[in-house]
């Protein structure tokens, strides 16, 4: 019985990738230190799969940024703007698309399906000249090669590559990007070529837009596309691999019709229907690649439900056509549990991150051959046994609170409008009010301070003057540019799920269990293990200390209840719903401290809520009931005077504006520069907005800083759609990632846009 893995994670145990990167971009190491960095971290991850027994091994996996981007350069689908020329695409072009450069600015970056992982988004049009501009794939291949491991080369497929892409600007939005398929097949052609020439005897296409509610013409394309490929890939195995959630039946329908096909990956974890449709029926002579090991969650497998699942599969594919695999790439969990010296044993019992996946993957391939490891299946089920039995994973009285929500919407007494005329009455805030997201920059000191602290090397009174001394900084920098509502930079917080999950209970945290989520970014999501309630006050101290250094309004900062969900590992033992209402009253006692001690505006981020969005549109409805309304219950007790901002980035929202709307917060700060101000559409469509808004008025992931004119420029758009009474200024997203000498300059020319526009504004009546 043959396993199989779906991808794995790049950044490395360490964060290698990450360090690299940044010293990189710092311009403190060559292109060739990069590439080295990236060859021993490949290097490694063979071997790994090698020594574990793994059969099917993927390389181009491996990623500088993304699997989209890389996909992009192998079609030479770089944007004019970059002026590339031809030739291999080097570091240079590769990296001014991802993250924009001193005069240009980056591609849009988007959530990739309903993950916190993302990808640079194609931009396409009848114009685009395709051209093969980059061999990563077959110089990976080659490199695995010459290492004697034999591997898979993973291609993101033709349909879901142009799925995934937008309409570059100039284009009209309802070009058909799928009208591009003739153009980048003879590319898919030469690279399938190329890697047939140079040995590989498989190739896996990963197409997971196949989950999603594709129209008829959007199936054909899959049709399509591999037809004509089929007698290019003749005398090459062929997978095509698809994860994240069910595969419909008429998606299913036309994947295994698809002729020149030698195997399908499905994922089996999330995907509890597709294991009908393969009950159903399953092409004869077909390999059928079974994603029962979690790709997407740090929980151990349990071996003995996976192994009589797969029995069964076996009844209908036959033994030598079933490969055990993951339900996706590994990429999505934490890197290897052996680094965990310091987590609770019970816990750590639980666990399984990627390297002990791969093991999982490999016993059920050899159990369902004959060769089960019985000590280590008897361990797996003990471990099963000591989580469902743990009087640390149930709270009575926590249950019991969540039940209790039932029956109530949760909604503010007073409607928005009027809260707003109380708010403005106590904030004598401006028109175009500016203001900033939450972080400041987090610099190599402020990292050092709370690295110490945590290492116990500096007193709790040293930690507590170091961070005051900070927060005076920001406060002041704040001032001297004059923004209107402050926040106090949150020099003590390294992750704004981890700080929170830290001071919950239910919540388990890693020492090294760090995920990427775009380029060198990486999180590293708390665990949540067992019923959540909050022991005491977590932002208050800070929050009113920053408060005490200004007569200006400072937000309290808070992340949401959906937000810590989705950016976390969430036990899988009871609907996620359950667990956000746990989480949400936790921070709706957070936000009722916030205000009796003095905090009259306290902004409750729910960056992630349009990511969990389930992939089918059928499931809509109850995750954004259950979402917002988790949402509500956090500030439904709060005065009408006490003003509740959110804010949510880098996803589509469109499509959600209206539960957006319902949130009923009194300002939403939202994504908008990077994604061409797609944003701004819907206000042009007609839909109606009451509360407070504030699209971003530049990207705050790109070190390029935006001129005056250009901010006022993007104001004056938003101008032509939103009440003037309801515009906030403000950027795309957190200042964290940046440094001083960008973050300074962009918010004093952000600052000096709102003031000009109010002067436009004040001399137009």
């Amino acid at each position: 019985m043959a396993s199989h893995i779906v991808g794995y994670p790049r950044m490395g145990p360490k964060r290698e990738l990450k360090f690299a990167l940044e010293s990189f971009w710092d311009g403190k190491s060559s292109a060739e230190d990069l590439e080295k960095v990236g060859a021993d971290l490949r290097a490694s991850i063979w071997k790994q799969m090698s020594d574990a027994g793994i059969k099917y091994i993927p390389s181009n996996t491996f990623s500088y940024y993304d699997q989209v981007l890389d996909t992009t350069a192998m079609l030479g689908a770089v944007p004019p703007r970059y002026n590339w020329t031809g030739g291999e695409i080097g570091f240079s072009t590769y990296f001014s698309m991802a993250r924009g450069n001193a005069t240009l600015p980056a591609m849009e970056m988007t959530k990739w399906f309903d993950t916190n992982y993302h990808f640079i988004v194609p931009e396409l049009g009848p114009d685009v000249k395709f051209s093969y501009g980059s061999h990563k794939a077959v110089n990976e291949y080659n490199e695995a090669k010459a290492l004697g491991v034999d591997t898979v080369p993973v291609l993101v497929g033709p349909v879901s590559y142009l799925l995934l892409s937008k309409p570059a600007k100039g284009v009209e939005k309802t070009f058909p990007l799928l009208s591009l398929l003739d153009k980048i097949l003879p590319i898919y052609k030469e690279v399938i070529a190329e890697l047939k020439a140079a040995g590989a005897s498989w190739i896996q296409f990963d197409e997971p837009t196949l989950v999603k509610d594709l129209e008829s013409h959007q199936l054909e394309a899959f049709t399509k596309a591999y037809g004509e490929l089929e007698s290019t890939l003749s005398g090459v195995n062929t997978i095509i691999e698809t994860y994240f959630a069910d595969v419909p039946a008429a998606a299913y329908k036309t994947l295994t019709s698809l002729s020149g096909i030698s195997g399908f990956g499905f994922d089996l974890v999330r995907g509890a229907q597709t294991l009908d449709l393969i009950k159903g029926g399953f092409p004869a002579g077909k390999y059928l690649f079974a994603g029962v090991v979690d790709g997407r969650n740090i929980w151990a497998n349990d071996l003995s439900a996976s192994l009589s699942e797969l029995a069964s599969l076996e009844g209908i594919v036959g033994k030598d056509k079933l490969v055990v695999s993951t339900s996706c790439s590994l990429l999505h969990t934490a890197v290897d549990l052996a680094n965990e010296t310091k987590l609770d044993q019970e816990i750590k019992s639980w666990l399984a991150f990627a390297a002990q996946k791969i093991v999982e993957v490999n016993a059920l391939a050899k159990a369902l051959s004959g060769q089960k490891d019985e000590a280590f299946f008897s361990a797996n089920a003990a471990a099963q046994a000591s989580r469902k039995s743990s009087p640390r994973v149930n709270n009575e009285a926590v249950q019991k609170a969540a039940a209790a929500l039932r029956g109530s919407d949760h909604r503010r007494a007073t409607n928005v409008s009027a809260r707003l005329d109380a708010q403005q009455k106590k904030l004598n805030l401006p028109i175009l009010p500016t203001t900033t997201i939450g972080s400041f920059p987090q610099t190599v000191e402020l990292r050092r301070v709370r690295r110490e602290y945590k290492a116990k090397k500096i007193s709790e009174e040293e930690y507590v003057k170091a961070i005051n001394e900070e927060i005076n900084k920001v406060v002041k920098l704040q001032e001297e540019l004059d923004i209107d509502v402050l926040v106090h930079g949150e020099p003590e917080r390294n992750d704004m799920v981890e700080y929170f999950g830290e001071q919950l209970s239910g919540f388990a945290f890693t020492a090294n269990g760090w995920v990427q989520s775009y380029g060198s970014r990486c999180v590293k999501p708390p665990i949540i293990y067992g019923d959540v309630s909050r022991p005491n006050p977590m932002t208050v101290f800070w929050s009113t200390a920053a408060q005490s250094m200004t007569k200006r309004p400072m937000k309290g900062m808070l992340t949401g209840p959906v937000t810590i969900l989705n950016w976390s590992f969430v036990r899988n033992d009871q609907p996620r719903f359950e667990t956000c209402y746990q989480i949400a009253l936790a921070i709706k006692d957070e936000v009722e401290d916030l205000e009796k001690a003095g905090i009259t505006v306290i902004q409750i981020d729910e960056a992630a809520l349009r990511e969990g969005l389930p992939l089918r549109k059928a499931e809509h409805a109850f995750y954004l009931d259950w979402a917002v309304h988790s949402f509500r219950i956090t500030n439904v007790g709060v005065q009408d005077t006490t003003q509740i901002h959110t804010h949510m980035c880098y996803s589509n929202f469109n499509d959600i504006i209206h539960s957006i709307i319902n949130m009923d917060a009194d300002v939403i700060t939202i994504e908008n520069s990077r994604s061409d101000e797609k944003l701004l559409s819907v206000f042009r469509e007609g839909v109606k907005y009451g509360a407070g808004i504030g699209p971003g008025v530049y990207d705050i992931h790109s070190p390029r800083i935006p001129s005056t004119e250009e901010i006022a420029d993007r104001i004056n758009k938003m101008l032509a759609v939103l009440e003037t009474n309801i515009l906030w200024v403000n950027p795309d997203c957190g200042l964290k990632t940046r440094k001083y000498t960008e973050v300074k300059p962009a918010l004093e020319n952000m600052v000096a846009a709102a003031k000009q526009l109010r002067t436009n504004l004040a001399s137009a009546k």
